[in-house]
């Protein structure tokens, strides 16, 4: 239960410090390619403001900036798995398989016992 405590908060602060990475690094240089555009105020204004009402507008510059934002995650979560998996399957691999022990005579003789009473068992319950 801790454990799951420990990532949420852990994820949370990852998610924080992924967005910074987003807003401030990777979407101005995109914004530099695309002729200096700011992402975050593409829109597409439905009605104008005017007086006390606000305009309405869809911001689609925020939700491409958000799709951005959800690849990186995406992106750096799956390399750290593979890269945990890698490292489990090498210590998998590392760890030899114990040998196969042959059973004593005893034990050996102990089966024969077990399996001829069974054997008897049957052949008196059909009689």
């Amino acid at each position: 239960m801790i454990d799951l405590a420990v990532d949420v908060i852990i994820g949370g602060a990852f998610t924080a410090i992924v967005t910074s990475l987003v807003n401030d690094i990777v979407m101005p240089a995109i914004g530099i390619l695309f002729g200096g555009i700011d992402f975050t105020s593409l829109r597409y204004v439905i009605t104008p403001a005017s007086g006390d009402m606000a305009e309405a507008a869809i911001y689609y510059g925020r939700f491409i900036q958000n799709i951005i934002n959800f690849l990186l995650i995406a992106l750096v979560i799956f390399t750290i798995i593979r890269i945990i998996n890698k490292f489990c399957r090498k210590k998998e691999e590392s760890i030899p398989e114990p040998a196969a022990v042959e059973p004593s005579e005893e034990a050996v003789l102990l089966r024969e016992i077990r399996d001829l009473i069974s054997r008897n068992e049957k052949w008196h319950s059909i009689k």
